[in-house]
């Protein structure tokens, strides 16, 4: 069943989740947001709504086209069985790998969509990785690296909590899956140091949970090493397998993400870093493709917003205008690396990404 996208319920209205409901609303798609406590003083419609309660999410997600969970990992399942029970297309944030296996099996079993892991990583970090591996007549690695960091950091760490302490502790904790000399592998997080240099600035990157989503799959055989990895300051790795292993923080996850929020809250003046390398051969020549960027917070309607909220919202509006306008279709699991980047960048979100206003009313 093809269904066009006309209403939109955004579950969990933190900074992302309020920033992809003002979005799709200015996009001109028919939103509402949904929250545990109701946000006022916004131009879109919002609604108290308990996630744990089954019969409330039915409820609210039968009235709507898609849905789109900017919530925590851990509810994103529940959410993703109402909505494939509902007709209704399916849309997340997760880096989590075992929840979306999860809801891949649900895509089978329902009409609409189910495209989870729309981020930043996974998400465009994968369709720019793709977008480059295009380029080759034959690979040898895929290297992809996402940094999300304060511009002007403070102490040991270098850092702040600007994206959900849960994800993060997750990604440093949970195996990392790889593709390591023509097999597919999971390898241990913290891992696989390196150094990375962006515009003169000298960086570390090591291997985290979750950010190549679905690609060991779809590259495996064609690829010797495809790999992802976090960006952060130096000497950051050193200091968390400190704390997570050596003092054995990795057995409280939650209190682990109080401790560290506590120590290192969010700053507004962040930067994304975005360093994405493809090497392999064109025409018998051994070359190296790359997409480096540094996106700093931008300007959206009249209000300065973080680097890693507006690439993180932009990224999930985009996909869900390209499966409302038939550039991507309208059932099944999407896998990001087959979203096309040139129309991902030519929509009214994704051109964000490319240093352009807001595209304004579309549908």
């Amino acid at each position: 069943m093809t269904k066009r996208i006309n209403s939109v319920l955004v579950l969990g209205l933190g900074k992302v989740g309020h920033l992809v409901a003002l979005l799709l609303h200015e996009t001109g798609f028919d939103v509402t947001g949904a929250d545990v406590h109701a946000t006022h003083n916004v131009p879109f419609r919002v609604c108290s709504l308990d996630v744990t309660s089954e019969a409330e999410l039915s409820k609210a997600l039968g009235t709507h086209d898609a849905v789109i969970s900017c919530l925590p990992y851990h509810f994103n399942i529940a959410v993703a069985t109402i909505a494939a029970q509902c007709n209704t297309h399916y849309f997340d944030l997760t880096e989590d790998v075992s929840t979306t296996r999860a809801i891949r099996e649900l895509s089978l079993k329902t009409s609409t969509v189910m495209a989870p892991q729309c981020g930043l990583a996974p998400g465009f970090i994968g369709i720019v990785g793709a977008s480059l591996a295009e380029k080759f007549d034959k690979i040898r690695a895929i290297k992809l690296r996402v940094g999300a960091l304060p511009q002007h950091p403070t102490g040991l760490l270098g850092y702040a909590f600007n994206w959900s302490p849960e994800g993060v502790v997750n990604e440093y904790l949970n195996d990392c899956e790889v593709i390591e000399g023509g097999v597919r592998k999971w390898v241990s997080p913290l891992e696989w140091l390196e150094t990375i240099v962006i515009d003169g600035l000298q960086l570390e990157a090591f291997t985290t949970s979750g950010g190549l989503g679905t690609m060991c799959e779809t590259y495996e055989g064609r690829v010797e090493n495809l790999d992802y990895k976090s960006i952060r300051y130096p000497g950051h790795a050193s200091l968390m397998n400190f704390l997570l292993h050596e003092l054995l923080m990795r057995e409280d996850r939650k209190e682990t993400g109080k401790l560290l929020v506590n120590a290192k809250p969010p700053v507004n003046d962040d930067v994304v870093y975005i360093h994405a390398s493809v090497e392999g051969w064109r025409h018998d020549q051994l070359i190296r493709e790359e997409f480096v960027k540094a996106y700093p917070p931008v300007e959206i309607a009249g209000k300065m917003r973080r680097a890693i909220a507006w690439t993180t919202a932009t990224s999930v509006c985009a996909v869900v205008e390209m499966v409302n306008n038939g550039d991507l279709a309208a059932q099944g699991f999407i896998k990001q690396e087959e979203i096309p980047l040139e129309r991902f960048l030519a929509t009214a979100n994704g051109r964000i990404y490319d240093g352009k206003p807001h595209g304004g009313r579309q549908v």
